[in-house]
Parts: C-alpha cells; sequence; structure tokens
C-alpha cells in the first residue's frame, strides 16, 4: 500500500458513504455557495462597522478576495472534492486535526440556535400584510399605540420629545429621538422593550408568546424542506430555485425602492462615499470575508464534497467570491436607500435622530407602508427576506448532517431520526430567542465568527501548508484538476494570507470584547459554552488520538499528524491517484513509519 491506512493505526479504516449523492448539475454548488452570503446578520453588526462606507469603500474586499478569501475557498474545496466528506472527515488529511471538524458542527449549531430570528421577523411581517391596514402605517398606529403619551414618531414628530442626554466636555446638549413605527410594532411584542429606548440587563426575562408561535413556524417549514428534499440532488435542485428566486425578488425590490423619497440621494451616498467611509471599509470588511464560509466555517468544504471530482474549483472559487459581493452590495445599497428615506424625515436639523433600528428587517416595514400597494410590496420584500433566512439554515443543516453521516456510519442508517432529531433538538434551544434579552442581544453571537473563524482559518494553513505540505498539497490539487498549481499562490496561502488572518483574529477578540460587555451575561454563557469551549476540541481530541497511538510521544505526533485514508473515494480516481504516488519522488515520505 503506497499510502497510510487506519489499519496501519490499528483503528477502523474510513468507510466511505458510496450513497451520498451528487449535485445534479454542477452550479448547484454556486447557488448553494451563493446562498451562504444570505447570512443577513452581518447587516446588522454593519450599522456599527461598515453601514456607510459605500461601494468603493468596499474595494478593499477585492484586495482581500485575491490575497486569500480566493485561494483559502480553494483550499476547503479541494479538501471536501478531493476526499468526497464533510468537514469533519475531510481531515484525514491529519487527523490529529479532526477535532476542527468537530468544531465546526458546534458553530454552525450555535448559529442555528439563534438564527431563526431572522425567518420569525419577516413572518411577523408577511402575516399582518394581510391586515386592510398595515398596523406600522402611521394610519395603523393609532389601533394599538398611543401617540399622545408615547414615543415621537415619523408619524407624529411635533407632538412629543422624547429627548436623550448628552454631553460634550462641559457643554451638555439635547436630541430628539423619532421612533420609526415598524420598530415599535415590534418592540409591541415584549412589553419591557416598549418601556425604554436601551435594554435593561437588569429586567426580568420575557417570553413573547407570539414569537413561540412564529419560531414554531420556522422550524416546521424547515422539517418540511428536509422532509421534501434530503437527497442531495433534490437538495441541490431546491436551493438552486430558492437563490434565484430570492435575488429576483430582491432586484424587484430594489427597483421599487427607487421611488422612496431620498432614496436616489442614497444611492448616491453609496456610489460616492467620503474618504472617512472609505478608510473604514479596509478593516470592516473583514467581517464580510468571513461570512462566505459559511456560519460554521466549514460549509463550504461540505458543499464541494459534491462535486465531480474533476471540476474546476479555481473558477468556481472565482465567481462565488463575485456572486457573493454582488448580493453583499446589492442589499448595501438597499440600506442605504432605507436609511436616506428616514433622514429625509429630519433634513437640517442636527438635534434630531430618527432610531431606525435594523434597517433591513424592521425599520424597512415603515418604508413600504408609505408607497403604492404597500400591502403587496411588504409581502414581495418579506418574502425575500424570509426564503434568504431558509437557504441559510438548511444549507447549514444540511453540511452538518451530511459530515455527521461521512463520519459515524452507524447514523447513515438512521438518517431521517437524526435529521429530525437535529431539527427538533436546535428549535427547543431557540426559543431561548424568544425572550427580551435573547431577541437583543443575539448579535453578540453573530459576532464571534470574527474570533473563530480567524483562528480555524490559521490553523487550516497550518495543516494543509506546513503539516500535509506544500508539495503534497500542488501534487493532490493538480492531479485532481488536471492542470498546473502555480507555486506563488502557495506563497501567498503560506506567507500573505495568514497576516490577514492575524488582523482579523486581533479585531475579533476586540469586537467579542466590546459586544458582550452589552450583552446580558447569559449570553456571554452560551458563547462560551458554544463558541469557546467547543475550540477546545482541537487539542482534546488530538491528544486523544495520540492516547489511541503507540510508541514514543514524537513517534506518535508524527503518525497521528500523517494523512490516514487519504484517496479519492471513487475506485476509477482511487487507482490513477495510487499510480501517480507510484511515480512520485514523495512515495517515501508518504509510506515511511518509524519503528
Amino acid at each position: 500500500m503506497i499510502y497510510e491506512t487506519s489499519y496501519d493505526t490499528g483503528l477502523k479504516p474510513f468507510s466511505p458513504d458510496l450513497k451520498r449523492g451528487k449535485w445534479e448539475k454542477p452550479t448547484d454548488y454556486l447557488f448553494a455557495c451563493f446562498g451562504l452570503a444570505l447570512k443577513l446578520d452581518i447587516f446588522v453588526a454593519s450599522y456599527w462597522f461598515f453601514f456607510d462606507m459605500g461601494i468603493f469603500g468596499m474595494m478593499p474586499y477585492l484586495v482581500y478576495m485575491a490575497i486569500y478569501l480566493v485561494p483559502i475557498m480553494v483550499i476547503h474545496s479541494f479538501m471536501g472534492q478531493f476526499s468526497s466528506s464533510g468537514f469533519i472527515s475531510a481531515f484525514r488529511l491529519s487527523p490529529f486535526f479532526k477535532g476542527m471538524g468537530y468544531v465546526s458542527v458546534f458553530l454552525t449549531i450555535a448559529m442555528l440556535i439563534y438564527y431563526s430570528i431572522f425567518a420569525a421577523v419577516p413572518l411577523l411581517f408577511m402575516i399582518n400584510s394581510f391586515r386592510p391596514t398595515l398596523p406600522w402605517s402611521c394610519e395603523g398606529l393609532k389601533s394599538w399605540y398611543n401617540e399622545s403619551a408615547g414615543k415621537t414618531t415619523i408619524c407624529n414628530g411635533t407632538i412629543s420629545e422624547d429627548l436623550m442626554s448628552m454631553s460634550d466636555n462641559d457643554t451638555e446638549f439635547h436630541r430628539l429621538l423619532v421612533h420609526v413605527p415598524s420598530v415599535l410594532y415590534f418592540q409591541y411584542h415584549f412589553e419591557s422593550a416598549e418601556e425604554d429606548n436601551y435594554p435593561d440587563l437588569s429586567q426580568d426575562y420575557e417570553l413573547s408568546w407570539r414569537f413561540v408561535g412564529l419560531f414554531f413556524l420556522v422550524w416546521t417549514m424547515v422539517a418540511f424542506i428536509f422532509y421534501k428534499f434530503s437527497e442531495t440532488a433534490k437538495f441541490g435542485k431546491f436551493l438552486r430555485y430558492m437563490v434565484i428566486v430570492t435575488l429576483i425578488l430582491l432586484l424587484l425590490c430594489f427597483g421599487r425602492f427607487l421611488f422612496l423619497p431620498g432614496a436616489l440621494m442614497g444611492l448616491k451616498s453609496f456610489m460616492k462615499p467620503g474618504l472617512d467611509e472609505m478608510l473604514m471599509g479596509v478593516s470592516s470588511t473583514f467581517v464580510m470575508v468571513l461570512h462566505a464560509f459559511g456560519a460554521g466555517w466549514g460549509s463550504v468544504m461540505a458543499l464541494s464534497s459534491f462535486n465531480e471530482f474533476k471540476t474546476d474549483i479555481m473558477a468556481y472559487s472565482w465567481i462565488i467570491s463575485f456572486g457573493q459581493i454582488f448580493i453583499f452590495t446589492m442589499f448595501g445599497m438597499v440600506s442605504f436607500m432605507l436609511d436616506h428615506y428616514f433622514n429625509e424625515h429630519i433634513e437640517g436639523s442636527f438635534n434630531t435622530q430618527v432610531l431606525s433600528h435594523w434597517v433591513l428587517f424592521l425599520s424597512g416595514a415603515s418604508a413600504l407602508s408609505s408607497l403604492g400597494w404597500p400591502n403587496l410590496w411588504t409581502f414581495i420584500y418579506y418574502t425575500m427576506l424570509l426564503m434568504a433566512a431558509l437557504i441559510v439554515i438548511t444549507t447549514q443543516i444540511f453540511t452538518v448532517l451530511q459530515s455527521l453521516f461521512d463520519e459515524f456510519e452507524i447514523l447513515r442508517v438512521r438518517k431521517q431520526e437524526v435529521t429530525f432529531g437535529l431539527i427538533g433538538g436546535i428549535a427547543v434551544c431557540s426559543f431561548f430567542f424568544c425572550t427580551n434579552h435573547g431577541i437583543i442581544f443575539f448579535s453578540a453571537l453573530g459576532l464571534d465568527v470574527i474570533f473563530s473563524h480567524s483562528l480555524l482559518h490559521l490553523l487550516l494553513l497550518l495543516v494543509v501548508l506546513w503539516i500535509y505540505g506544500r508539495e503534497r498539497f500542488q501534487r493532490d490539487i493538480e492531479f485532481m484538476l488536471g492542470q498546473h498549481f502555480a507555486s506563488w499562490k502557495v506563497f501567498i496561502l503560506r506567507f500573505i494570507a495568514p497576516i490577514i488572518l492575524i488582523i482579523c483574529l486581533v479585531i475579533g477578540i476586540f469586537v467579542c470584547v466590546m459586544e458582550h460587555s452589552y450583552s446580558s451575561e447569559i449570553v456571554l454563557v452560551l458563547s462560551i459554552i458554544l463558541v469557546v469551549i467547543p475550540i477546545l476540541a482541537i487539542p482534546g481530541y488530538g491528544i486523544y488520538f495520540l492516547y489511541l497511538s503507540t510508541g514514543t510521544f514524537w513517534e506518535r505526533f508524527k503518525r497521528t499528524c500523517r494523512p490516514t485514508d487519504w484517496y479519492p473515494v471513487e475506485m476509477e480516481h482511487r487507482q490513477k491517484y495510487e499510480e501517480s504516488l507510484n511515480n512520485s519522488d514523495m512515495t517515501q515520505q508518504l509510506t515511511i513509519v518509524p519503528n
């Protein structure tokens, strides 16, 4: 045998799942990866990080894309496509680090626990869009909100003064806070959220039964999707049409928003940002790049495992990156138009602020109520957001399930029970985010990915290009693609990309500390349980694997770092790979085992 197998280590050999299936069309992989860019909690964070940077402020994204996004995406795609395995079994490339795959499972589940918010909120507005008068319109506001005794809104800007005191050195001034009716309607479902402009960490936990019902509907839809489209080919087709329809609706809504007052000014600002906004993009687009690999980091690896062995992942990685830029840009322009629409209400006023919280999901409903046919456009817009959320949720669950089935042969005979058990478990855990604290502070968990993804990418580069080795990586990817893989690309991955990722890691630590300082204690505990502790699985699994091995510590370490059962699954390609290794100068390096 010219490559090491599990028989040599005394462990059970890897058993590939030959019934896992392939994409119906090669482009299904593209659409699945486009769907990763629809993880729209990035635009919740964008309000603080890169909301005003504009299209030219996104230029650093293009630089990052060339420096490390596309090359690292190639590595993810290579590991999945070469091994035909999800993000756990793909680490047969270096078993000592297989804990990275388990970390990816936990991080994905952590995201899924809170992400149903992004489907529940659109459902809330979709259901109420069937009312003759929209409850968040200026006319509908009167039916449930006491305007004369309440907060200042864009409907009654002259009725009352909701002042926020601010100080600058020794000078104190007041700012008039103007509220958006659709945001108030959202807060209306939580009594404690109605009382204050900003959440109080000392408040008791309040469960909204309305949102419990919405969350139940969301997870029922998710379960139905997996009941009907559990097979790979069917699921790929489902994603293909879902992504296409979502983008069509996005373009349709973009065209309609052009007629909002102030929308064209918003587009102008987006196309011609100031110098400060462009400089903000240098660091802020780090956040956007990290979302390209899925919520749990290993999604591209799992999705690429359904490609045909010779799929050109080099070209596909560029297409995916540009497609994700298009999606980010479109949602960015929609956000700008909505934001400038609300700024029209306070034009020329320096002491007034419109609290257009969570513009895409909450404030957008009030903007839609000012258009002709408001009920129809509200339904169309929030259908688009609901579909985007379902694409993200189902794709992430699909990658987790397939990774578990690839790694644990015993689960393959009980796929249905495992699938609906996982969905049910996540659904139950997600009900925490139906509370006032959970629905407000969920973004803290979303920002943890800046830290976790940066760390995992650094480890991946270490594993593939330093431990597995530059020569082996080049040989394998050239064998798989049938084309030359330039050495300068490897140089970027070995020496340039790590510098960028170290900067990301530092930024991520700073952002996480800052965000969790404002969130509730239980969200911090959840973050530690769902993000920090799972990362310990990386050294933990490595130590466990060392324990199962034999020999001195150094012999064990070298043995567990070497590729085990690392070969193409399909027999035709496996035989050609063996022939390739027989003719390789590196055969001896792969097969020598210390005594």
